[in-house]
């Protein structure tokens, strides 16, 4: 079944800078501002569903331009604190493409979107793509990660699949929001290994006197 199909065409997002996740992933969310607490409580009457999308650099303060590319996710945990925060866990279901953007009298953004360019989303996690083949990723990311003074379990990462392991690192890295745009809107393992090399080429003065973590 093509879970695109099932899901909502008209989402509430959270535009978040320098934050992306891909389907199959779980990241957590601490949320405090108002209209994403109201967001949040919506989501949480209906279908649980949100819509995760990096602004841009241009447009209104309070309403930025947004990228073409994010990723719907479902709330699957949510615990509120005594001080009214709430915090959640989403996960990643699958990416979209921006068509426009909703007039409404809400505080929080809403945006029609499609799923047709990421239709094969649910089976990227099955994808058959040999682990060596980002070796060299690894090897130069644990460099630029230990430059910038992240803290990495390597050990864990390594024990995933690709898709996996690719996904957390696009996620987790010292990237520039652009850069892990690019990673984001990649349709397939392959062309997500490329981009990443290309990323990494640009930081490739950066590794010259550096030494490799163990």
């Amino acid at each position: 079944m093509d879970q695109s199909n099932s899901l909502p065409t008209k989402i509430p997002i959270f535009p978040l800078s320098n934050f992306i996740v891909f389907p199959e992933t779980t990241v957590p969310l601490n949320i405090f501002e108002p209209r994403y607490l109201q967001m949040i409580d919506d989501s949480m009457s209906n279908n649980r569903i949100i819509g995760m999308i990096q602004p841009k650099k241009t447009g209104n303060l309070k309403n930025p331009d947004l990228f073409d590319v994010g990723c719907v996710c479902r709330i699957i945990s949510f615990n509120e604190t005594e001080d009214g925060r709430y915090i959640i866990i989403i996960k990643g279901l699958n990416r979209f493409k921006k068509i426009n953007e909703i007039e409404n009298k809400k505080n929080y953004r809403e945006l029609y979107v499609n799923y047709n360019l990421y239709k094969n989303d649910e089976n990227t996690n099955q994808e058959n793509f040999e682990f060596n083949k980002i070796k060299k990723i690894l090897k130069e990311l644990k460099i630029l990660f230990n430059k910038r003074g992240y803290e990495i379990n390597w050990k864990d990462l390594e024990g995933q699949n690709v898709y996996q392991t690719l996904s957390a690192l696009s996620m987790a890295s010292p990237f520039s929001i652009l850069e892990k745009q690019i990673l984001l809107e990649t349709k397939n393992l392959q062309e997500r290994q490329i981009k990443f090399e290309e990323i990494l080429n640009t930081y490739g003065s950066n590794f010259s006197n550096l030494k490799t973590i163990q």
